[in-house]
């Protein structure tokens, strides 16, 4: 996983609808938060992706831009993602999944997808990273609001 305070590295990610989108493109425009899901079909993930959905207007206001990563491939991730009326970028990745290239590995004889999240800031460092093999602690939602408030004042 990505330690904060290191420079996160230049993902390229697949989105849900073939186009390729880059970290790096969006450094010095907005910070990112990526959300790393253990598969669109574990409920756990899909309350921490809901609690983001929520959390909507908060993240616009501090100009974030919100991926969530699946390890499913475009096709799954399309379907999620119009199923659950995400309003969020679903990248899949272009080669294995976005997991892999952040460190979240299969753990449990390779039988359980680690999920977490990564919030970069517009400069392209790492301001918070949290994962869990475990679902239910794979969502951080105080360390993420904390790291979020370091981001500086919600835009008026």
């Amino acid at each position: 996983m990505l330690d904060t305070g290191t420079t996160a590295p230049d993902l390229a990610l697949e989105d849900s609808e073939g186009n390729t989108v880059r970290l790096a493109e969006l450094r010095g425009t907005s910070p990112v938060l990526i959300y790393f899901m253990r598969t669109t079909t574990c409920p756990v993930c899909n309350r921490h992706v809901r609690d983001l959905v929520d959390r909507t207007d908060e993240l616009r206001a501090r100009g974030v831009t919100v991926l969530v990563a699946v390890p499913e491939g475009r096709a799954a991730a399309a379907e999620w993602k119009a199923r659950s009326g995400i309003p969020f970028t679903v990248v899949t990745g272009e080669r294995g999944t976005p997991h892999e290239s952040v460190g979240l590995t299969r753990k449990v004889f390779g039988a359980v997808q680690q999920s977490g999240s990564v919030l970069v800031d517009a400069n392209g460092v790492v301001v918070h990273a949290h994962s869990s093999t475990l679902p239910t602690t794979a969502y951080d939602r105080r360390g993420l609001t904390a790291a979020l408030e370091k981001l500086g004042p919600v835009a008026a």
